[in-house]
């Protein structure tokens, strides 16, 4: 099994020293169980509640099931008994010894209501994203968000990455670690499979999605909205819906983490809430198999390069925020008056402008609504423009063309 060191394990171990539980959410597929087993399965006893004896000992007779086993442990897929969180929170309230239970599950809104309900105060909740370009050539750093902003903003900082990332590779593999990982794997009959299983074993459930078909058809109109402001009546009347039912369906894709939705930046917060917002696969690779593409001339010569290139940019900034433990600060400007940035960081008390754009060769107007931002925002913004280049270089005065993934 090929396993590669996670971000989010320095992360864990540090709520380790403070919470007596930490859950680890995410969806399907990015490495949940693997990461915990790899990285704590010497110091902790593994079970797995997806299997069905296991599963139904512990919800038949839970103070037997506890009384058995031996903490610390690592319990994965709690989602298959959330019941079982009331008997934690009995365990841990008699010792709350820090780092003794470790939970995994594929967020849900009942596995999400039982650790509000029975675990606040107790556990840490972390979410693990599929892999990052970071990630992927091994350059983990546990600095914080603070220092990864700064060396991205600060024209001091010139390195660059000694291995490249091949864009249109990363666009059609996308980050999960099977198909990411192994390249063996048939990109085409996973990524199929995936959204099969997920409709089947999780949307199914939450929302009792009576024709599947009509929900693969949602799924692949969010697909060729992937980088878009999102209009949920008319993606509802597109798919034959209605508008209650899209909104449910949309929220249960952003739960299960396998959309994101960028807000509007105002200044008035109330407005960031009210304007629609924009959609984005936090996979890449799975908005390139619901647009239909599979091959790098598809994807680097079509419509949707722009598209899918902030796509890649958005979800790296996203997951760099959660596997720190941080939920992400981050929008987008769209002014009255026309020009956008892609993307703002909202941290420590400063503002971040990224624009991204599919050019290999930027130029100094490409960043003209980058520039038209930061004045507005006032003397302490900051600016960059992430494209296909190899190393930082200067375009306008206080803004810089940088790699648009963060491992260089």
């Amino acid at each position: 099994m090929v396993y590669l060191e996670r971000t989010l394990a320095d992360t864990i171990r540090r709520a380790t020293k403070t919470f007596p539980a930490v859950l680890v959410t995410g969806a399907r597929q990015t490495g949940k169980t693997t990461l915990l087993r790899m990285e704590f399965e010497k110091t902790h006893r593994y079970i797995s509640l997806e299997r069905p004896e296991v599963r139904a000992r512990a919800q038949s007779d839970p103070i037997a099931f506890f009384d058995e086993i031996e903490s610390p442990v690592i319990l994965d897929e709690i989602q298959y008994a959330p019941e079982l969180l009331h008997y934690i929170k009995e365990r841990i309230d008699e010792d709350r010894v820090p780092g003794q239970w470790l939970l995994t599950g594929s967020q849900s809104f009942s596995l999400m209501h039982g650790v509000s309900q029975s675990l606040a105060g107790r556990v840490a909740v972390l979410s693990l994203d599929p892999l990052s370009t970071a990630e992927i050539l091994q350059k983990r750093r546990s600095g914080t968000m603070g220092a990864l902003l700064e060396r991205t903003f600060s024209p001091r900082s010139i390195s660059r990455s000694r291995e490249e990332i091949d864009l249109a590779d990363w666009l059609l593999r996308g980050a999960f670690p099977e198909p990411r990982l192994n390249k063996k794997v048939d990109r085409l009959l996973w990524f199929s499979s995936y959204v099969q299983t997920y409709l089947e074993r999780d949307v199914r459930d939450l929302v009792q999605v009576a024709d599947l078909g009509t929900f693969a058809r949602f799924l692949a109109l969010l697909g060729s909205r992937t980088g878009t402001i999102l209009n949920l009546a008319e993606l509802a009347r597109e798919v034959g819906v209605s508008g209650p039912t899209a909104k449910r369906w949309l929220s249960v894709l952003e739960t299960s983490q396998i959309i994101y939705l960028l807000r509007p930046y105002f200044r008035n917060f109330g407005k960031r809430i009210r304007k629609s917002p924009k959609l984005y696969l936090l996979d890449s690779g799975l908005a390139t198999f619901l647009l239909g593409l599979h091959t790098s001339d598809a994807v680097l010569q079509g419509p949707s390069l722009g598209a899918l290139m902030e796509t890649a940019v958005i979800g790296e900034w996203v997951k760099a925020f959660r596997q720190r433990g941080e939920q992400p600060a981050m929008y987008y400007w769209q002014p009255s008056g026309g020009g956008e940035v892609d993307l703002i960081i909202e941290y420590g008390g400063s503002l971040y402008g990224i624009e991204v754009k599919a050019t290999a060769t930027p130029s100094p107007r490409q960043a003209e609504s980058l520039a038209r931002w930061m004045e507005s925002a006032g003397p302490t913004a900051k600016g960059a423009l992430a494209c296909r280049v190899p190393a930082p270089t200067s375009l306008r005065p206080n803004i810089r063309a940088i790699p648009w993934h963060l491992s260089w």
